[in-house]
């Protein structure tokens, strides 16, 4: 009987964030040149990278329950999956509430969110390239620091986007309401990605 070929862990890491820049190009996409009418059609297409991303973390728990050794502790790699699969998660969240809410039109600020949540997972892609030579990298640090950066802007963004919501729209409060729940939901798929290099960094300094 042949040896089973091991699960590479980091790989399939690097494959979630991949899916994530996927799917946060598509949002920019999207919204640059926003047709509402194609919006159900954006939302099955988002949906598929979605689920391809959860059958991708479905292989690996089902490899960490059947592994007896793993590259480093089971239960970090547990939680740095279920972190990646967050942002998966909200980025897909986002097209749906545009939506659902029957958004017809782009609210400005929204189009520098979404340009930083591409950002911030592209970083957060980079820094995943290094992490399986975490102990040797010489740029993981600074890639974790780029999407703490982003993190930081995407909070001063969220936080004078409902200020002039709730200042310059009072006539619309239907308005209001979409757009306040579209930027928190946006704002997550930011902290989501630094929920994962904070996770990241802990492991980096458990292992070394």
């Amino acid at each position: 009987m042949g040896f089973r070929e091991k699960f590479n862990y980091f790989e399939a890491m690097e494959r979630q964030g991949a899916y994530a820049i996927q799917e946060a190009k598509m949002l920019v996409e999207t919204l640059n040149n926003f047709n509402p009418a194609e919006l159900l059609e954006k939302v099955a297409a988002i949906h598929e990278i979605e689920n391809a991303a959860d059958q991708l973390n479905h292989q690996l728990f089902t490899s960490i329950a059947t592994e007896f050794l793993t590259p480093i502790d089971r239960e970090d790699i547990a939680a740095l999956a279920l972190r990646l699969d967050d942002i998966v998660d909200y980025v897909d969240d986002v097209l749906q509430q545009l939506y659902m809410y029957d958004i017809q039109s782009v609210y400005a600020p929204a189009l520098d969110m979404a340009n930083l949540i591409e950002k911030v997972t592209t970083a957060l892609g980079e820094a995943l390239k290094e992490f399986s030579n975490f102990k040797k990298s010489k740029t993981l640090a600074e890639r974790i620091i780029m999407v703490n950066d982003c993190e930081e802007e995407a909070d001063r963004l969220y936080f004078n986007t409902i200020r002039d919501l709730y200042t310059n729209y009072t006539d619309d409060p239907v308005f209001i309401m979409a757009w306040s729940n579209m930027f928190l939901r946006m704002e997550r798929c930011v902290d989501s990605c630094e929920n994962v290099t904070d996770m990241m960094s802990t492991i980096v300094l458990k292992n070394t």
